[in-house]
């Protein structure tokens, strides 16, 4: 069976890693801290009279629920499992598989080059500066690409990207390539948002999520913002039925005018939080925070992280080492759960560096 499996996968796959997701490299633990996930799980009600029919490719409620908060046309968007769907449906609309490239900034979300390999579709990086801001001259050099993606506020490192440095790009690229703004966490860091900037970008597309600041991960459900003729293309290659049914309930409910109040209370809560773990971290010697605080997780750097990050897990408490990607070498991501838990994952770091400095 493996020499079949050998013979018939596709030559691109071979050497490909697949993502490490939390999940994937651990279950189990007490605190998941580990995900960027909200720590809050809100109550929501399903109808399953509907369940024997195959559900709307694009659900009428979710798609006028979420243009009404995005401030767009309902032309302008398409529903998508996850946003992870949207890149990887961008990628297989706009790029040429074995001929096309799209560009990254490292360090960043990793699912833009997983997505491309799987399509063999060239990755081209431009790093980010020093200072985690977009090398934008570097950027505009790399003319031979089709898609690129800007993660803002960026995974790991919480930063913005400059108005300035996006207009650049995207005036650049203009006739040349799709500017793909992946913004996750833009809950966290409204003022900053791309999306009241679609009608005037024909190139412009906007990632979005109900996984992190309306606490729905579980769910499954992003939105991908564009021009009507972006997101028409769009619609030639998704699949027949991409949102279930019991998720197009929930996130129409999600959408909700009470919801979004509710959204509003738990992001300023989580900022709160995010404040004050900062501030307990800094005050720990040999502890840096790196990056900014944008998202809803803050990245730190230790000289003893690795130390650190397995001490952690042998406690169930779980968090992301993030020492692999380019310049965040000894660097761990914690993501804000509640007081309770931030105060818990405070306690266990008091007591390895107590006995690291006993020792």
């Amino acid at each position: 069976m493996s020499a079949l499996i050998d013979n018939l996968i596709n030559d691109n796959l071979v050497p490909l890693k697949p993502y490490e997701s939390a999940r994937r490299l651990f279950s189990g633990g007490q605190d998941w801290l580990n995900a960027n996930e909200s720590p809050y799980a809100n109550e929501y009600s399903v109808d399953s009279s509907n369940f024997n029919r195959y559900p709307s490719c694009q659900p009428e409620a979710v798609v006028s629920g979420y243009a009404n908060y995005a401030g767009l046309d309902k032309s302008q968007l398409i529903v998508t499992r996850g946003a992870d769907e949207g890149i990887e449906l961008l990628i297989r609309t706009f790029c040429t598989p074995g001929k096309d490239s799209i560009l990254i900034c490292p360090p960043t979300y990793g699912m833009y080059a997983i997505s491309a390999e799987t399509c063999d579709v060239g990755i081209k990086k431009v790093p980010l500066n020093d200072d985690f801001s977009l090398n934008v001259n570097a950027v505009c050099a790399e003319d031979d690409v089709n898609v690129i993606f800007i993660c803002a506020p960026n995974n790991p490192t919480g930063t913005p990207v400059a108005r300035k440095d996006i207009k650049t790009v995207l005036n650049h690229f203009a006739d040349k390539a799709l500017v793909v703004v992946d913004e996750a966490y833009i809950e966290f860091d409204a003022d900053n948002t791309w999306a009241n900037e679609i009608n005037n970008y024909p190139n412009l597309v906007v990632l979005r999520t109900l996984s992190k600041a309306f606490a729905l991960a579980g769910l499954r459900c992003g939105f991908t913002l564009a021009q009507a003729p972006v997101i028409q293309a769009l619609l030639k290659v998704i699949a027949p039925y991409p949102i279930p049914e019991p998720v197009a309930q929930i996130a129409a409910q999600a959408l909700s005018a009470e919801s979004l109040t509710l959204l509003e209370l738990q992001v300023a809560t989580i900022n709160r939080e995010k404040e004050a773990l900062a501030e307990a971290l800094a005050s720990i010697e040999g502890f840096e925070l790196v990056g900014d605080r944008r998202a809803n997780f803050i990245l730190f750097r230790y000289a003893k992280a690795q130390a650190l990050m397995q001490y952690l897990v042998s406690q169930g408490m779980l968090i992301r080492d993030q020492s692999k990607q380019l310049n965040l070498q000894n660097c761990l991501r914690v993501s804000i759960g509640t007081e309770e838990q931030n105060q818990r994952l405070m306690q266990l770091i008091n007591e390895f560096k107590n006995n690291e400095d006993a020792a």
